[in-house]
């Protein structure tokens, strides 16, 4: 492995991103069918913009789902709750867009397609995903990603607590980290850009997201230097904010979902998705495996492509990219990937038990790295270890 010094950014998003309120919406809607009707299909997009929320997509479901409470319920808790912070939840519009699913891919994926895979779960549609883990940090993550979350987690917390009061929902913050080789050995920049309300003074709220918000969160490293480069709301001011000051829409922040950037993406947005629907699920079954082939130690790093054809019931393709750090040949790891893991469309919902209301927490901060999902668990090293010998 080469020392060489690198510096790796990325950025994350808060709760209130315009974006991230439709992720949120849309995954809320998904909960809302599974919670009743597991074998729901959903695939749901929400669009955002001024006093308007348009919820839309393909829903085959036998429950009620109430679009409008959703929708106002999920703005209310991320703090949307005035029109002067981008949008009031009690006054905005909500339309209802939402028709059948296509039953030209509903027989696909329900084992009524082609006759040598009658019965069989087929993938939700064509596509590649990619998981990945690396050893930057307890979660398995990339650091520079991981750290960015952590900063707007915080400070939604600080907001909502009123610890400090003048903060509004909006917020993006940016970090970029120092490397040695795959080592982080100092977080050389961050940005932080959140909405605030206008009688705030530049100076206070300044020493204040740096003090309160950024040195809690990343002290704890050791990477911050002397030298850590801090811009804060850069433009001197950001009152406008929330779907008032940018349209949001479903699926746009698929690099903050995954890895900031570090792992690959194969292009298929997360929310609003039912499992059956491998853009996501698969996803998840990537990063379950990446994550227990690090775990396992055979590698210090490592990526995992799956490869999908619409209806049919396995992957026609997995690859693995352990960039020179594996303890052993990656045709070996590959080889006990497909021996300890079913990446059937079935058997990943099944491993990963995914047909539960679980995806509005997973739309905001990040869909990895995070202990309470059933994808971030490392009970396969053992296996993997054993199908390596």
């Amino acid at each position: 492995m080469k020392n060489d010094i690198s510096y790796f950014t990325s950025e994350s998003v808060s709760e209130g991103h315009p974006d991230k309120l439709c992720d949120q919406i849309s995954d809320a809607v998904l909960d809302a069918c599974l919670k009743d009707d597991p074998e729901s299909h959903v695939a749901c997009e929400t669009f955002a913009s001024t006093a308007l929320v348009l919820v839309g997509g393909e829903i085959t479901t036998n429950t009620y789902v109430d679009i409008q409470s959703i929708a106002r319920t999920i703005a209310e808790e991320i703090g949307y709750t005035n029109t002067d912070f981008g949008l009031d939840c009690h006054s905005m519009a909500v339309m209802n867009m939402i028709h059948a699913q296509s039953p030209d891919i509903s027989q696909g994926v329900d084992g009524e397609g082609l006759d040598e895979y009658k019965g069989q779960q087929g993938a939700g549609d064509q596509g590649m995903m990619f998981g990945f883990a690396c050893k930057e940090t307890p979660e398995l993550m990339p650091a520079p990603i991981m750290f960015s979350h952590s900063v707007l987690r915080y400070a939604a917390k600080l907001r909502k607590e009123k610890v400090i009061p003048w903060l509004r929902p909006d917020s993006k913050t940016q970090i970029t980290v120092k490397y040695e080789g795959f080592k982080p050995i100092k977080i050389d920049t961050v940005v932080l850009s959140h909405q605030h309300y206008p009688d705030v003074q530049y100076d206070e709220l300044k020493n204040s997201l740096i003090n309160q918000v950024i040195k809690p969160v990343l002290e704890p490293t050791g990477l911050l230097a002397d030298d850590t480069k801090f811009f804060i709301n850069p433009t001197g001011r950001f009152v406008i904010g929330g779907p008032f000051g940018d349209t949001g829409l479903t699926g746009r922040k698929i690099i903050v979902d995954t890895y900031g950037g570090m792992g690959r993406h194969g292009g298929g947005a997360f929310s609003g998705k039912d499992p059956s629907k491998v853009d996501r699920s698969a996803a998840y079954m990537a990063r379950y495996i990446a994550k227990n082939v690090v775990a396992a130690d055979l590698a210090r790093r490592c990526e995992v492509q799956l490869a999908y054809a619409i209806g049919v019931p396995f992957p026609v393709a997995v690859r693995v990219d352990t960039f020179g750090t594996g303890e052993v040949p990656e045709e070996k790891i590959e080889k006990a990937i497909k021996e300890v893991f079913d990446m059937s469309p079935a058997g990943i919902i099944k491993t990963l038990d995914l047909k539960r209301p679980i995806y509005k927490e997973t739309a905001a901060y990040g869909h990895f790295g995070r202990p309470e999902f059933s994808w971030e668990k490392t009970d396969k090293t053992e296996a993997l270890k054993k199908a390596i010998k």
